[in-house]
């Protein structure tokens, strides 16, 4: 009978392509236009606990606040290194291929940092608390990557 048979753990094999597109609500909308079109980099500014947030976002985290297209506030272009990594292993996640530098930016008027690809600089003159600008793609196409990196001011 089948309730005397005893079931366990199993696994299958399978692999999945899934082609889909990713919408970035209004909110990063105005985002990625901005960098795309006019090479400015937008924040979002919580009306109730005053942090201003990079990338933007709906909801602040802190204090649940729902934000809204008129928080939006430019920040930028520069900022500093919050912390880096060189990445020594490729894999197809990957922006490009290794090695390559990922840090953390702060830009000037926001309270959050991103983590962004950094070049234009050894990894060993690399130091926390540098001063960062962008390096803009010649042509962008409304991704993070239309700033193509950091390097150091």
């Amino acid at each position: 009978m089948a309730e005397d048979r005893e079931y366990g753990p199993f696994e299958v094999d399978q692999h999945i392509t899934a082609h889909s597109k990713y919408y970035a609500g209004r909110i990063g909308s105005l985002f990625y236009v901005a960098l795309r079109d006019e090479k400015r980099i937008l924040g979002i500014r919580c009306r109730k606990c005053n942090r201003v947030y990079w990338p933007p976002r709906q909801t602040c985290g802190p204090c649940f606040y729902n934000m809204a297209e008129s928080d939006m506030v430019e920040i930028g272009p520069q900022g500093t290194l919050e912390t880096f990594t060189l990445v020594t292993y490729s894999e197809p996640v990957h922006p490009r291929r290794a090695p390559f530098i990922y840090g953390i930016i702060r830009l000037d008027g926001a309270d959050t940092g991103m983590a962004h690809l950094v070049d234009e600089v050894d990894f060993e003159d690399l130091k926390i608390g540098m001063r960062m600008q962008p390096v803009f793609e010649e042509e962008r196409r409304g991704t993070i990557l239309d700033i193509r990196h950091f390097k150091p001011v």
